[in-house]
Formats: structure tokens, C-alpha cells, sequence
């Protein structure tokens, strides 16, 4: 169970803080500014991240990482690893972002060290085998 020493500032009183403790490292201003939990052991951590975000809140920057998220607090990394099984999961938070609906489907290509997932455009295979059924047709017809 961690806990947060003393709500963390925000806004305009976390930047006026801020220059106040011009002389310090920024783990320290992080610390006094309340970006600090106290985890496992009693064991303090200082939690630079959510700092940087509140700093560049206070200051009207946002990087917009809300909406990458996927619903379960996780950002995505852009990183997959093999499962035991031998598969590997892209993941919800790429196929929407791409667009992709259950049942779209890709040809893979293998290279020395990637792989090329390249899809499949159903509208092209269908024109295609109805320029292949015109083909049989004639064929048939001659």
C-alpha cells in the first residue's frame, strides 16, 4: 500500500514553489512539492513523472497523453514480446488506432529481424476474382 506524503501542488502554487527552490535538484523539488509516496518498508519514492506533467500543466502544455491510453491506465509502448505459446498480441490500443475491424486480414512478410504485416484490401481481392470469374468465363465461352 503506498501513500502520498502531502497532497501534491498544482497550478500556479506549484510553479510559484518551484522558483522558490530554483537551487535545488529537481528530485528534490518534486519531493517538497508533494510528488512523493511512501511505498513498501516505508520506503520513499519520488514520482518525477507526474512532477513534469503538473509543471507542464501549470504552464498550459499539454503532451496529450490521456487519450493514449487503453482503458486500463496503460500507455502504449510500441513494444511486444512472444508469448509461450509462440504468438504475439498486438493489442486493442493499435487496431483502433489503425481502424481495424475482427476479420480484417494481412499478409505477413518475414524478414532477417522484422516482421511486415501489410492488409489485405477486400475491395481490390474482389475485383480481382471478378476479373479471374470474366477470364473463366471467356476461357469457357471460346
Amino acid at each position: 500500500m503506498t501513500e502520498t506524503v502531502s497532497p501534491p501542488l498544482t497550478g500556479k502554487a506549484l510553479l510559484q514553489k518551484v522558483k522558490e527552490l530554483s537551487h535545488l535538484s529537481s528530485r528534490e523539488k518534486a519531493r517538497r512539492c508533494g510528488y512523493q509516496t511512501i511505498g513498501k518498508n516505508n520506503q520513499a519514492r519520488v514520482n518525477l513523472s507526474d512532477f513534469y506533467e503538473a509543471l507542464l500543466a501549470a504552464r498550459g502544455i499539454s503532451l496529450g497523453t490521456e487519450s493514449a491510453k487503453d482503458g486500463r491506465g496503460r500507455e502504449p509502448t510500441y513494444r511486444v514480446s512472444v508469448h509461450k505459446n509462440g504468438q504475439i498480441v498486438i493489442g486493442a490500443t493499435y487496431t483502433e488506432k489503425m481502424g481495424l475491424k475482427p476479420g480484417d486480414e494481412f499478409e505477413i512478410k518475414l524478414g532477417y529481424k522484422h516482421i511486415h504485416l501489410i492488409q489485405i484490401d477486400k475491395s481490390a481481392d474482389a475485383s480481382k476474382a471478378d476479373d479471374d470469374d470474366d477470364d473463366e468465363a471467356a476461357y469457357e465461352e471460346g
